[in-house]
């Protein structure tokens, strides 16, 4: 979205698509589905809705179905809510953040699983010389003194 323009056309695409989701379209397959992000194309002849569905991926196929059989039903609403010359044509996606925030989940809990275990055995380990290897000024003329 070049045009500021557009994006107040996407915000609208996106309240009108979500009330008509809601309201009219009345396809049983059509699941429990949240409009998330509408992106315009920078000519604004393309409109990408994305979408969440929540259930499993049968519930995320027979809404897929039932949204691309709606999709000439909702771009002639969104035209006529809209009043532009030309309507932009809408392509549904699939929003990906439930598969992605599983996955930063899962990467999470692998993470503390590591820094428990890396803490535990920590926790019983000892120096492998002595506790403060550093030299002293006191120790270092002591050491010359033996040696001459």
């Amino acid at each position: 979205m070049s045009k500021p323009r557009y994006a107040k056309v996407a915000e609208h695409i996106k309240v009108v698509v979500a009330q008509m989701l809601e309201r009219r379209i009345k396809d049983p397959r059509l699941g429990f589905v949240t409009v998330t992000d509408v992106r315009i194309t920078g000519d604004g002849h393309d409109a990408t809705v994305f979408y969440t569905v929540l259930g499993d991926a049968d519930a995320r196929a027979e809404t897929a179905m039932a949204l691309t059989s709606a999709t000439g039903l909702l771009r002639s609403t969104v035209g006529k809510q809209l009043g532009m010359k030309f309507t932009p044509t809408l392509t549904f996606v699939l929003d990906g953040v439930e598969e992605d925030a599983a996955h930063l989940e899962d990467v999470l809990a692998r993470a503390r699983a590591l820094d428990a275990a890396v803490a535990a055995q920590a926790a019983g380990a000892t120096y492998a010389g002595d506790a403060d290897p550093y030299r002293r000024p006191d120790e270092d003329d002591d050491q010359a003194d033996d040696l001459a």
